[in-house]
């Protein structure tokens, strides 16, 4: 098969990739992604050191997630198995706040709250500590090999890698109690899934920070193919107003000439282009690499001053509204805009599943109870002539302290514990519950023969103690077929 015209077999089929090296700005934008960055790294490395009083019976970390034990430690709340729709709840709630926040304001997740997004810039700031900014950057890349470039070098990836690894060992605090697994770390006695899993996500942070970086958001991340069902002509975008900076002056020079053309405002500086963490121009319209972080506006901004020219030549603004602004016309009122069809409804349905589980949180029971019939043998006829079945009885205390439930059944016959004796049957025992503990016990029920060959048996428990919680579980009591 021949090759199509003009492909040869050194041909390239793809472009190259162009390594993004920006340029350091200040601005009211900058200065909130400084914010933002701060109060996101703050949380995750904080979060694990923080305490919260259980009580004795329950481990005293604020936030943690105990996979040995099975439960999920939220300051206040803990969630056992059982409960796992509350966190589907809360990831429910995320992807629905994640569109809300899309339709409304673009993808200002992307570009100032996500973790590709904070680590990156983070891994962005580290290297112009060491290398200098972006010419200082351009000028060392193209500089040959020497002591000093490879000292840069060591530095600024050896810099890397103990972000990278902070940042894995913050990760595994999550799931163990921070202070002893930090102290297992340096003395080589922690599991090795934990030095593993430091280790998988040091490498991964170091890659996706400070190698691909701007790769991740423009051929990685599934979002940005997804975010454009979530927007229309009335979510903000940056956008460069054309009808103003077009036709472009080429300098500054000739943009002090401007009053005697007919140019625009935009001079052509490349200023917005020089600070965009992803390398495009947003310029050529609206595209996928855009992560709205809104550094051209500062950079804009700050040329627009220089030159006496309006600022926000590119600016946050609608589809709606930059139609309008060309024409002359006053833009749509930020709250009508806010206040559309689509974001009530995904604040409603945001609103609805937060309040859903609030109530159910604020009602639920920390005592639970849940029967299982033996089914072999079904029943055993005693020597008295009575049935007797055979039943798996699983407690739950959700509370951080031992309790004391009586255990009563509501129907035929007696009950009393396997281990126990016939003679100490009644209708109701005493259980001794451990703290955050499931008790499963083997009880046995013993009713007279004569009755039907089903009949419905209800266990019910009842905390001895100032809550007096109960639960109740419904079973059967089986009795032998009767002869005809």
């Amino acid at each position: 098969m021949n090759a199509p015209s003009g492909l040869g077999p050194s041909s390239r089929l793809f472009e190259a990739r162009r390594k993004v090296l920006p340029k350091a700005v200040n601005g009211p934008f900058r200065r909130f992604k400084w914010a933002v960055m701060a109060v996101t790294l703050l949380v995750y490395y904080v979060t694990p050191w923080l305490r919260w009083d259980r009580g004795p019976y329950a481990p005293d970390q604020a936030v943690l997630i105990d996979l040995a034990h099975r439960r999920f430690y939220f300051f206040s709340i803990e969630i056992w198995p059982h409960e796992f729709y509350y966190v589907a709840g809360l990831l429910v709630m995320a992807a629905i706040g994640l569109f809300l926040v899309t339709s409304a304001v673009g993808r200002a997740w992307c570009g100032y709250a996500c973790p590709q997004t904070v680590w990156t810039d983070l891994f962005q700031h580290v290297e112009r500590l060491v290398d200098g900014d972006r010419n200082a950057q351009l000028k060392l890349a193209a500089a040959p090999m020497s002591v000093a470039k490879l000292t840069r070098r060591a530095i600024k990836h050896g810099m890397w890698l103990t972000i990278g690894a902070l940042t894995g060992g913050a990760w595994i605090f999550y799931f163990a109690d921070a202070p002893t697994l930090a102290g297992q770390l340096f003395t080589g006695d922690a599991p090795w899934v934990a030095y593993s899993t430091v280790a998988i996500l040091t490498a991964t942070t170091y890659m996706l920070g400070g190698l691909l970086r701007e790769q991740v958001c423009q051929f990685m991340c599934p979002w940005p193919r997804i975010q454009t069902a979530m927007m229309d002509e009335r979510s903000l975008t940056i956008t460069y107003k054309f009808w103003r900076g077009e036709p472009r002056t080429h300098g500054l020079k000739r943009a002090k000439d401007a009053p005697f053309l007919e140019t625009g405002d935009c001079i052509d500086c490349n200023a917005c282009v020089a600070v965009c963490p992803t390398g495009i121009d947003i310029r050529e319209g609206p595209q996928i690499g855009c992560i709205t972080c809104g550094l051209c506006i500062d950079a804009c901004d700050q040329v627009m001053t220089k030159i006496g020219r309006r600022p926000k030549l590119i600016a946050y603004t609608t589809e709606l509204d930059a139609r309008a602004e060309q024409h002359g016309e006053a833009p749509v009122a930020p709250l009508t805009r806010l206040l559309r069809a689509r974001t009530l409804v995904y604040l409603a349905a945001w609103s609805a599943i937060g309040v859903f589980m609030l109530a159910t949180l604020e009602a639920r029971t920390r005592l639970d109870l849940s029967v299982l019939q033996t089914r072999n043998p079904l029943w055993v006829r005693l020597s008295d002539g009575t049935i007797r079945n055979g039943y798996e009885i699983k407690i739950r205390n959700l509370e951080a302290r031992p309790r004391t439930i009586e255990l009563s059944i509501d129907g035929v016959g007696v009950l009393w514990r396997e281990e126990g004796e016939r003679a100490t049957a009644g209708r109701s025992v005493r259980v001794q519950l451990e703290a955050d503990k499931v008790a499963k016990t083997r009880f046995f029920v013993a009713a007279p023969a004569a009755g039907p060959q089903r009949e419905d048996l209800r266990f019910t428990v009842r905390a001895l103690d100032e809550n007096a919680e109960t639960a109740s579980a419904s079973s059967y009591f089986e009795r032998p077929e009767t002869q005809p």
